[in-house]
C-alpha cells in the first residue's frame, strides 16, 4: 500500500460502557484499532498513526465533552501507538447536558486535521479512522457537511466505523463522508458521485465484532466505494467494493498470497466441474428430447397406445406424467434395441467376411499343397525312368538279365543284334536332346 499518514479518533464516552458488543464497546473499539494499527504500519514501513481521545480525561463531570486530547502524534513507533491505545481512559462522567452531545465530531476532526498538517513525512496521503459509539443527538448536519467539505479541501480522506446507535446515527455520518467524498446526500444514495470515493462508512450491528467486519471491510483493503459492514453483516449504506478481490475468494493476495493463490485454484476447478455437469445435462436434455420425438413420430403412426391414453386422460396431472414416463421408457428400450440390433448385424458381417476369408485361405492352401505333391511325384517318375534307362543301356546287367531267364541264350546272334540297334537308338535319342538344349 501507498505511504500514508493516519489519525485514530476513538470514542471514550460513558456510552462505550455498554455491553451490546461483546466484551464492551469500549474494548471492542481498542481491538479493532488495533488490528487498523497493525495493517497501516505494516504495509508500509514509512507509514505513521497518531491516536486522538474525542472526550478529554480533563472533562468536567458536570458537562459534555471538553474537546479532543493529542494522545500521540503521527509516528512509525508501534510500541508508542499499542501504549496510547491501551491507556485511553472513560471520560465525561456525569449527566450529558441534553443541548450538547458526548462527543464533538467536527471539532475532533479539526484537531485531527491540525495533526497530519504537522506529520513528519509530507509526501504521503493523510487519513483519519473515526469510531463514533454514542449518540448525535444534536449533531448538526450542516456543521458535519462543512467539516467534510473541509477535509476534501485539505486532501484528506475520512473513514467512520459506527458502533451501535445506528438509527441516530448512521444518516449524519453518511453526509461526512459523502462530503469527504465531494459529492451530494441525493447522488450518493444513487451511487453516483463527482470523485472518486477514497472516504468509507462501516456500520457495526450489534453483537458482532467490529475487528471480524474491518478485515473484509475497504477501510483495510484500500479499494474504493464505502459499505456498511463486512461479509454481509452490515446494515445498507453503500456498496462495499466487495468484488475486488472475487477471483481469489475475498482474499487479498498482498496480504496472504499463498491462502488467495489455493482459493484461486479451488475456485477454478469448481467453476471448471459446474461446467462439465452443465454440459452433460444439456446433452442429456437433447437425448431425451430427440427420444420423445421419435415416440411421438410413432405413437401418431400406430393410431393407439400411449397416445390414445393421453387424449382420453388430458386434464389429469398424474395421467400426463405417467404418459411421460411411458414416452421416456419406450423409448429408451427402442434405443437399446436399435443398438443392440446394430451390434449384432456387425458382428454377424464381421463373422462372415472372416469365414470367407478363412475359406479361401484354406482353398489356396489345399491346391498349393496337391500343385506340390503332383511336382513331386513326377520328378520321382522321371528319376525312376531315367535310372531303369541307364540300367538297361549296361551290357553285363542286360546279359545277367537275359542268362537268368530260362530257355534264353544270350549270346545268340539275333539277341545281340536287338541289343545292338536298341543302343544305338538310346544314344540318338540323347544326341537330340544335347542339340535341342543347345
Amino acid at each position: 500500500m501507498p505511504l500514508e499518514s493516519c489519525m485514530i479518533l476513538l470514542d471514550n464516552s460513558q456510552y462505550m460502557r455498554n455491553g451490546d458488543y461483546l466484551p464492551t464497546r469500549m474494548e471492542a473499539q481498542s481491538d479493532a484499532a488495533n488490528m487498523i494499527v497493525s495493517q497501516k504500519t505494516q504495509s508500509n514501513p514509512e507509514s505513521t498513526v497518531g491516536v486522538i481521545a474525542m472526550v478529554s480525561s480533563s472533562a468536567p463531570s458536570s458537562g459534555g465533552g471538553a474537546g479532543a486530547e493529542l494522545l500521540v502524534s503521527p509516528t512509525d513507533d508501534l510500541g508508542k501507538i499499542l501504549s496510547a491505545l491501551h491507556k485511553v481512559p472513560l471520560a465525561g462522567g456525569g449527566i450529558t447536558p441534553p443541548a450538547k452531545d458526548a462527543v464533538d465530531i467536527a471539532a475532533s476532526v479539526q484537531v485531527a486535521t491540525l495533526a497530519l498538517k504537522h506529520r513528519r513525512n509530507k509526501n504521503g496521503a493523510q487519513r483519519i479512522v473515526l469510531f463514533v459509539g454514542s449518540p448525535l443527538n444534536n449533531a448538526d448536519k450542516k456543521s458535519l457537511v462543512k467539516a467534510g467539505k473541509q477535509l476534501k479541501k485539505n486532501n484528506v480522506f475520512i473513514d467512520v466505523v459506527c458502533l451501535g446507535e445506528l438509527d441516530v446515527n448512521e444518516g449524519k455520518l453518511r453526509e461526512l463522508v459523502d462530503a469527504a467524498n465531494g459529492s451530494s446526500g441525493s447522488n450518493a444514495e444513487g451511487g453516483e458521485g463527482e470523485g472518486e470515493r477514497n472516504c468509507h462508512l462501516v456500520t457495526i450491528p450489534a453483537g458482532v465484532l467490529p475487528s471480524d467486519v474491518l478485515i473484509s471491510s475497504p477501510i483495510l483493503r484500500g479499494d474504493g466505494g464505502y459499505g456498511s459492514g463486512g461479509g454481509g453483516v452490515g446494515g445498507g449504506g453503500g456498496d462495499m467494493g466487495g468484488d475486488a478481490f472475487a477471483d481469489f475468494g475475498g482474499v487479498d493476495p498482498s496480504m496472504d498470497p499463498e491462502l488467495a493463490m489455493a482459493l484461486r485454484v479451488s475456485m477454478e476447478e469448481e467453476r471448471a466441474r459446474q461446467e462439465r455437469v452443465a454440459a452433460a445435462a444439456a446433452a442429456a436434455a437433447n437425448n431425451e428430447g430427440g427420444g420423445e420425438g421419435d415416440n411421438a413420430a410413432l405413437e401418431g403412426q400406430g393410431g393407439n397406445g400411449v397416445g390414445a391414453e393421453g387424449a382420453t386422460g388430458g386434464g389429469d396431472t398424474m395421467q400426463d406424467m405417467n404418459d411421460e414416463d411411458a414416452l421416456l421408457q419406450q423409448a429408451l428400450a427402442m434405443s437399446m434395441a436399435e443398438n443392440q440390433g446394430d451390434m449384432v448385424a456387425a458382428g454377424d458381417a464381421s463373422g462372415n467376411a472372416g469365414a470367407a476369408e478363412g475359406m479361401d485361405e484354406d482353398e489356396d492352401e489345399d491346391a498349393a499343397m496337391q500343385a506340390a505333391l503332383a511336382m513331386s511325384m513326377q520328378d520321382d517318375g522321371e528319376e525312376k525312368a531315367a535310372e531303369e534307362g541307364a540300367q538297361f543301356q549296361d551290357p553285363q546287367f542286360v546279359n545277367q538279365l537275359l542268362g537268368s531267364m530260362p530257355g534264353v541264350d544270350p549270346n545268340d546272334p539275333a539277341i545281340q543284334e536287338a541289343l545292338r540297334k536298341a543302343n544305338e537308338d538310346a544314344r540318338k535319342k540323347d544326341d537330340d536332346k544335347d542339340e535341342s538344349k543347345e
